[in-house]
């Protein structure tokens, strides 16, 4: 009976230390560092009137906005902000997000034992979802996305390309991004 035990507590450590190996994006992001987005201040609930509208492009035909005094250029350079998206039939998505341009330095990405280098992208991460009552409710998973790995981040994207990280350099501050949304994206961008 004890060998049995030994036995599946050796198969639990091996199934588990691959898992260590396959961290990936969130270590490269987030390893050995403590991130002030676990405390993250939660912005007062959007107004309509400090909405500023953008084309996230082709892929929806939703309208989609950020609440203008919600974008915060923090000293880490990540950008925080409230995403709005409205349905042509009314239905509203609000979120607290975070946004961190690429850094141009490449990173290490362990799969498998294979170790692989690549240039570390624009990347987004969730904080809190807005709630009909007009609070807040915090994201029960909280990590870091690589914007170019999931096709329904084309919002985050947008955003990325044309306000927030133009030429994958992160604005100085709210009011050059509050700048790029009134011209409909920042100088740094390539007509």
């Amino acid at each position: 009976m004890k060998r049995i035990l030994l036995l599946l507590c050796f198969l639990l450590l091996a199934a588990c230390a691959p898992q260590k190996a396959l961290e990936g994006f969130d270590s490269d992001f987030d390893g050995g560092k403590t991130w002030a987005e676990l405390q993250v201040q939660l912005p007062a609930y959007p107004k309509v009137e400090n909405l500023l509208p953008f084309d996230a492009g082709p892929a929806s035909d939703n309208f989609h906005y950020i609440d203008a005094p919600s974008i915060v250029v923090g000293k880490d350079n990540i950008v925080r902000y409230t995403l709005v998206i409205k349905s042509p039939q009314g239905a509203t998505n609000i979120s607290y997000e975070g946004m961190q341009c690429a850094t141009g330095g490449a990173g290490e990405n362990v799969r498998a034992e294979v170790l692989i280098f690549k240039l570390r992208g624009p990347a987004k991460r969730l904080y809190a979802v807005a709630r009909d009552d007009r609070t807040w409710v915090r994201a029960r998973v909280s990590k870091w996305e690589e914007l170019e790995d999931v096709s329904q981040h084309y919002a985050q994207r947008a955003l990325s390309r044309y306000f927030f990280c133009p030429a994958d350099i992160t604005v100085g501050s709210r009011e050059e991004a509050i700048h790029a949304f009134k011209m409909g994206g920042h100088s740094r961008v390539i007509q």
